[in-house]
């Protein structure tokens, strides 16, 4: 496989700031600056794709909530089943007696995604619920 060209920069930093560089690089196993670098470059790119509202994204939406609550499994079934397009696949978990956990592994454009998530997050009986988004791949080379 051949691999693709790179191309060289220079950064200035203040020797505070590349002295926590260089230990978060450690600290994360990082073999140099460049790679950790580049991995902090893509992780902003996903935060502004995910800005965008047609942009394609894939995350999960996980959501933890009280299955006794008054009709919140009959909300969040409904949101679901209206963007089954957009929802790929789900998995529930029961965490005790009341408590339940459910990710959703979702892929489509991020407006649509955020909207989804929004709702399922503020349904009646959600205690915490969070989207979390990265990319599809398609327009990152390593």
């Amino acid at each position: 496989m051949k691999r693709a060209s790179v191309t060289r920069f220079s950064v200035s930093l203040p020797p505070a700031l590349l002295d926590q560089l260089d230990r978060m690089a450690r600290e994360k196993s990082y073999d140099n600056r460049s790679l950790a670098i580049a991995d902090m470059i893509r992780a902003q790119l996903v935060e502004h794709h995910q800005q965008m509202g047609s942009a394609e994204i894939v995350g999960t939406i996980t959501l933890v909530y009280d299955h006794h609550k008054q009709h919140v499994q009959e909300a969040l079934t409904e949101i679901q089943h209206d963007h089954h397009e957009v929802i790929v696949s789900t998995v529930h978990v029961h965490l005790d007696h009341h408590n339940c956990l459910e990710v959703l592994i979702v892929k489509g454009k991020a407006a649509l995604v955020k909207r989804i998530a929004d709702a399922l997050i503020a349904a009646k009986g959600v205690k915490h619920g969070k989207l979390t988004v990265t990319t599809t791949g398609k327009d990152f080379v390593v």
